[in-house]
């Protein structure tokens, strides 16, 4: 990264609407593990956000990169495609000043993530927020999952590319992607076993080879590659470095 890439400044998004879920809140719904109330991967938990953030806008062909290789690889706004979602639009409006290092725009994107994502998924009822006490004296608030079946209905998208070896959807693709490289997917051992043939598949997934039904989104399967593996290195190796 070069010193002109580096740049401390948070990207805080305004509270968003929930009428279209995002890529970040289905793999924030995913993460949610309802027998403990917690989210897998917290502690890097934003990394994995803005990936999907940036994944997202490539999917939808607002962004593009200037390499294909993860390590040199910018990420830049596609002009005239502004996204409508304001979450979306704070990641866009961030890389349309100028082409981002990917780690640059994971750090500076993804801190401010977990509040309004969570918002919408509270919103929609995906969650649910109730009253509780630590030790039967302490308020609090815990989470439960709602009854919309949503996370069950990504689950199975998931598990079935992961496990039974479907061929993706793009977006089925590049979530079962940042799953795996949050590090969180050990966690989901119960839903998604934690098998060699699932690492190596999620390994294809992350590596971008999403099979022939992406061929169309090659530029969007690229990115979401570079993103994923950007995540990856963030989650799993630099923090022990």
């Amino acid at each position: 990264m070069t010193h002109a890439d580096r740049d401390d400044r948070t990207v805080t998004p305004d509270v968003p609407s929930v009428e279209q879920p995002t890529l970040a809140e289905d793999l924030l719904l995913l993460l949610f593990q309802p027998d403990s109330s917690t989210v897998a991967g917290e502690n890097t938990l934003y990394y994995a956000l803005a990936g999907a953030v940036v994944a997202d806008l490539a999917l939808q062909e607002r962004v593009t990169s200037t390499s294909t290789k993860p390590t040199w690889a910018r990420v830049e706004a596609v002009a005239d495609a502004a996204p409508n979602d304001p979450l979306l639009l704070t990641a866009w409006e961030y890389v349309a000043t100028k082409p981002r290092n990917v780690q640059t725009v994971l750090a500076a994107v993804g801190p401010p993530l977990r509040e309004p994502l969570m918002k919408r998924l509270i919103a929609r009822g995906d969650l649910v927020e109730r009253d509780h006490r630590v030790l039967g004296m302490f308020p609090t608030t815990k989470l439960f999952e709602g009854g919309t079946g949503r996370r069950e209905a990504l689950l199975a998208g998931v598990r079935e590319v992961l496990v039974d070896g479907s061929e993706p959807e793009p977006r089925v693709a590049a979530l079962g992607a940042l799953l795996y490289a949050s590090g969180a997917l050990p966690q989901m051992h119960r839903e998604i076993p934690w098998t060699s043939a699932v690492i190596t598949r999620a390994e294809e997934l992350k590596r971008g080879n999403w099979g022939a039904g992406a061929a169309a989104q090659a530029i969007a399967r690229t990115i979401a590659s570079i993103v994923a593996s950007n995540v990856f290195v963030a989650t799993n190796i630099l923090p022990d470095s």
